[in-house]
């Protein structure tokens, strides 16, 4: 090799280090950066919500459903409401969504072939391609009269209605997660348990769910995230009123929708601006707990 063949060789691999070195730091750049915004958010929460979190009496906070934090004379602020309010439209979206999000990603993982699996697939990403305010809309215009209609209730914006759309904007998640927890099983438990004389059925319901379980729950936890933080959707399909639900049929008012409808309202540092932000916070923490929850899930499926 002559000397300056070498030398194009050197400057030629000096090129491809510093290129290697630039995009592993530009990943590392991107990794460490979200970090830094999710700190900041939170430090922006938590900064705004500060000043009133001294004062603040958590006992009615918590305990209490009198929310007028615009009332002149009598100032309360009770979330008791808001919180039963996102807990029951969520608790119920749950009871939708799991069932058929993890049914559709057994028939998906287990059961559909060829080109009906890539449509199921295309339809599930779809679904979670439609807009919130999509949803929302779905909600007031078409669930609403059918809700009236079917169970005589005299207003369709309530429970059952967000917990639907909250279903229905759930479910690709979980189908998601639940599917590739399901391929995640080795081959070998299949091929073991139909050798044993073992049914389909029999094989997913005594090999692989139970082999697959952490996935699943997994997928049901990031669901219940997904359900929790909404905003659009359930505020405009729940009917907005500050009670605590006693059936599916009652109009609800959630923790998100308050924020959204009210922050705009507010004057900038005055103590119903502040309460929001304290709202904000509870449910920073409360989306915070779900997703680390699944997280640690993940990571025990991966260990396994």
């Amino acid at each position: 090799m002559t000397s300056r063949a070498y030398r194009r060789s050197v400057a030629a691999a000096r090129v491809e280090k510093i290129k290697e070195v630039f995009i592993e730091s530009l990943i590392r750049l991107c990794g460490v950066s979200a970090v830094i915004f999710i700190f900041a958010i939170l430090f922006f929460v938590f900064r705004e919500a500060a000043p009133m979190l001294r004062g603040l009496d958590f006992v009615e906070f918590f305990g209490s459903t009198a929310w007028y934090p615009d009332s002149v004379s009598n100032k309360r602020y009770g979330a008791l409401a808001l919180i039963a309010g996102t807990g029951a439209v969520t608790f119920m979206a749950m009871v939708i969504a799991v069932p058929l999000g993890l049914g559709s990603a057994i028939y998906i993982s287990e059961f559909s072939r060829g080109r009906t699996k890539e449509t199921l697939k295309v339809v599930v990403e779809l679904l979670a391609a439609i807009p919130s305010v999509v949803w929302g809309f779905i909600g007031l215009v078409l669930l609403n009269p059918i809700i009236i209609r079917v169970f005589g209730s005299p207003v369709g914006l309530n429970v059952l209605n967000g917990a639907t759309l909250l279903a229905l904007m759930s479910v690709p998640i979980i189908v998601s997660i639940g599917e590739d927890a399901l391929k995640g099983v080795p081959d070998t438990y299949r091929e073991a348990a139909e050798a044993m004389g073992a049914t389909r059925w029999q094989v997913i319901w005594r090999v692989l769910l139970p082999a697959a379980k952490n996935g699943l729950l997994a997928a049901v936890l990031l669901g219940v995230g997904r359900a929790v933080g909404e905003t659009m959707a359930v505020l405009m399909a729940t009917g907005h009123a500050v009670n605590i639900p006693h059936s599916p049929l009652h109009s609800v008012r959630t923790v998100t929708a308050t924020i959204a409808a009210e922050l705009g309202e507010t004057a900038r540092g005055g103590d119903h601006y502040r309460v929001l932000f304290v709202l904000g916070t509870l449910l920073f923490a409360m989306t915070f707990l779900v997703n680390l929850t699944a997280d640690l899930v993940i990571r025990g499926v991966r260990k396994r």
